[in-house]
C-alpha cells in the first residue's frame, strides 16, 4: 500500500511518500501547492459570495438605518420586514445590489487569504515546536487585517450601491463620483479602513482559531461522511462566533462607508466615534443591528467556505501534484 504523510495543513496528502521530501510540519507552501491554495481559496470564496450575497444586502440595510428615518428612508422592523419591503418597493434585483465589486475582488482576496495563512502559520508558533491554538487565531487575525488593504475600496462601492434604494448605481459611476468628490484616501475609497481592519481581524481570529484548533487536535472522525459533517458543523460554529464578535465593528464600517444621514455633513467619521454615537443615540443593542441576516449568512457561509476550500485543495493535490 502506498504510504502518505500529513501535509502542511494537517490534512492527509495524496502525494506518494516516495515522491515527497521528508515531512516538516507547517512549511511555507512551495511552488505548485501555493497555486493550489490560491485556486482553492478563490473558488470557495466565489461560491460563498454568490450563494449568500442577498443576506449581506439585508444586513447592511439594517445597519445603515439610524434611530430616525431620513431622506424618505423606509424603516425596517426586523429581517423579514426588510425582505418584504425591499421586494415590494425595489423588486428581486434589490437583493443583488452591489454584487459586482465583491465578485471582482472575491477570488483573488480569498485566494490570497488562504495562501497567506498557510505561509505565515509556521512563523507564529510563539516558541512551541508545533502550532498552537493561539498560532491559528493570531495568523487568522493577521491575514484578515492584510486583506483589508485590497478590499476596502470595493467595500465602499458595494455599500454605496446597496444603500441606494431608488435605482441601481453602476459600479464605475460610484467609483468616479467617490474619487472626484472625496479622493482615494481615508475620506474617499479608503474611508472606514480602520473599522474594516478591526472587523476582519476579530472575525478571522475566532474563525480560524476555533476551526483549525479543532481540526488539528486529532479528534476528527475517520469515516468520510462523519468527517464531512463534523467539518461543516465546526465551520458553522466558528464562523458564527467570529461574526457575532465582529458585528459592532461591521456596523461602524458600514456607517462610515455608507451615505451619511444628513447630506453635506459627516456624522460618522472614525470607528470609536461611530460606536459612541450609535450607543448614545440608539443604545447598546443597536451595535448588533443586522445580527439575524449576518448569522444566517455567516453560519452556513463559513462552513461552505472552509470545507469547499479544503476539499478543492485536496482534489487539486490528488489530480495535479507531481
Amino acid at each position: 500500500m502506498t504510504k502518505y504523510y500529513q501535509n502542511d495543513c494537517g490534512r492527509n496528502s495524496k502525494i506518494p511518500l516516495a515522491h515527497q521530501m521528508p515531512s516538516v510540519p507547517f512549511q511555507k507552501p512551495p511552488g505548485r501547492r501555493a497555486t493550489f491554495h490560491f485556486i482553492a481559496g478563490g473558488t470557495a470564496g466565489f461560491l460563498e459570495l454568490v450563494a449568500f450575497h442577498p443576506l449581506n444586502v439585508i444586513k447592511n440595510r439594517m445597519q445603515l438605518q439610524g434611530d430616525k428615518p431620513f431622506h424618505g428612508e423606509i424603516t425596517y422592523h426586523g429581517s423579514l420586514d426588510a425582505i418584504a419591503k425591499m421586494y415590494r418597493y425595489e423588486g428581486l434585483s434589490a437583493f443583488f445590489k452591489g454584487i459586482v465589486p465583491p465578485i471582482c475582488v472575491e477570488t483573488p482576496k480569498r485566494g490570497f487569504k488562504f495562501l497567506a495563512y498557510e505561509a505565515i502559520t509556521p512563523h507564529l508558533k510563539f516558541g512551541s515546536p508545533t502550532p498552537t491554538p493561539l498560532t491559528y487565531a493570531m495568523t487568522g487575525a493577521l491575514v484578515g487585517g492584510l486583506e483589508s488593504i485590497l478590499t476596502n475600496p470595493f467595500e465602499v462601492v458595494k455599500i454605496m450601491q446597496q444603500a441606494h434604494r431608488e435605482k441601481h448605481l453602476d459600479s464605475m459611476t460610484v467609483v468616479k463620483y467617490t474619487i472626484r468628490k472625496q479622493g482615494f484616501g481615508f475620506k474617499g475609497l479608503y474611508r472606514g479602513f480602520n473599522a474594516l481592519v478591526a472587523r476582519n481581524a476579530i472575525f478571522n481570529f475566532g474563525y480560524f482559531g476555533i476551526y483549525n484548533s479543532a481540526t488539528h487536535s486529532g479528534t476528527i472522525p475517520e469515516d468520510p461522511i462523519e468527517k464531512f459533517l463534523f467539518k461543516c458543523f465546526l465551520g458553522m460554529f466558528a464562523s458564527g462566533v467570529g461574526s457575532f464578535l465582529s458585528l459592532p465593528l461591521d456596523l461602524a464600517k458600514s456607517r462610515i462607508q455608507g451615505p451619511q444621514p444628513v447630506k453635506g455633513e459627516i456624522k460618522y467619521r472614525t470607528t470609536v466615534q461611530t460606536l459612541r454615537t450609535t450607543i448614545r443615540e440608539e443604545g447598546v443593542r443597536a451595535l448588533f443591528k443586522g445580527l439575524a441576516p449576518s448569522l444566517a449568512r455567516a453560519v452556513p457561509g463559513g462552513a461552505l467556505l472552509i470545507v469547499a476550500y479544503e476539499y478543492i485543495y485536496d482534489i487539486l493535490i490528488e489530480s495535479f501534484a507531481e
